[in-house]
Order: structure tokens, then C-alpha cells, then sequence
């Protein structure tokens, strides 16, 4: 992995009027044993109501690079973003920085705000007053391809 793999944002906007219904297993998915297939699965779930819950504040972003991988975040990942959460200390956020979007999590400690990445081979973000910057929107989901 190179260190030019800042874990970059893309954006795209949310549709929810779009509604697919999509069927659900009854009883759930086990993660251990086996457990006996149901006869009929529940009515469906609409992943727009699952993921969206302030539609006009919500966004996709789709994610480049490696610097959050330990945080399960990796490069071509969808994210969820709100913009309509308030950013606390531990929140993972996608900021605007110097005029790019960037994932990362926030840190304030005392009077310094701080970016920092999920792969030891990236170095935290010391936010300054010389930055444009600011927080454009809390990560609440991340949807990956296996």
C-alpha cells in the first residue's frame, strides 16, 4: 500500500423515493451453527428506511484509499453519511480539508482538533486555523462488497 492512499470521499446524492422491497430471512441470519431455513420469509425490508433516517441530510459517499481500513472502512466501500449529526469525539466524519473530502476519525483534545486515520501507516491531521476546513458529515453506515 502506498502512502498517497488517503482514504478519499466521493459523494453522490440520496434518492429515497425510490422504494425495492427486498425479502428478509424470518428468524435471522446465524453467524454460528446452522440454523433451519424458514418456510416463508417476512414481508421485505427497504434498505432507504434501514440506512436513511434524515433523507434531506443524507448523502452517499463512496470511499479511495486505505487510511481507515482498521476501522473496517476500505477503499471502494459506500458510505452513509448525515449531515444533520452533531460531530462528537470518536465520530468517524467525512471532512472537507483544504479542498478535498477525507474520511477520518475526529479527536478534539483541550484546544486542538485532530483527524486521525485507522492504519498505522498514516499519521493524524492536526487541524489549524490555517486549514479550510470543517465537518460536512457523520458516517452512520458502511456498505462493502465481499
Amino acid at each position: 500500500m502506498k502512502k498517497s492512499s488517503e482514504a478519499k470521499v466521493t459523494l453522490h446524492p440520496v434518492f429515497p423515493e425510490s422504494e425495492i422491497q427486498l425479502p428478509v430471512a424470518g428468524t435471522g441470519i446465524s453467524a454460528g451453527f446452522p440454523s433451519p431455513a424458514d418456510e416463508y420469509m417476512e414481508a421485505g425490508i427497504d434498505l432507504n428506511i434501514e440506512l436513511i433516517r434524515n433523507p434531506d441530510a443524507t448523502f452517499f459517499g463512496r470511499v479511495k484509499g486505505y487510511s481507515m481500513k482498521d476501522a473496517g472502512i476500505s477503499d471502494g466501500d459506500v458510505l452513509v453519511i448525515d449531515k444533520s449529526l452533531e460531530p462528537k469525539n470518536g465520530s468517524i466524519a467525512v471532512c472537507f480539508l483544504d479542498g478535498e473530502f477525507t474520511v477520518k476519525r475526529i479527536l478534539k483534545e483541550k484546544e486542538a482538533l485532530f483527524l486521525l486515520p485507522a492504519n498505522n501507516e498514516f499519521k493524524p491531521i492536526r487541524i489549524s486555523e490555517e486549514n479550510d476546513f470543517m465537518v460536512w458529515g457523520i458516517v452512520t453506515y458502511v456498505i462493502k462488497k465481499m
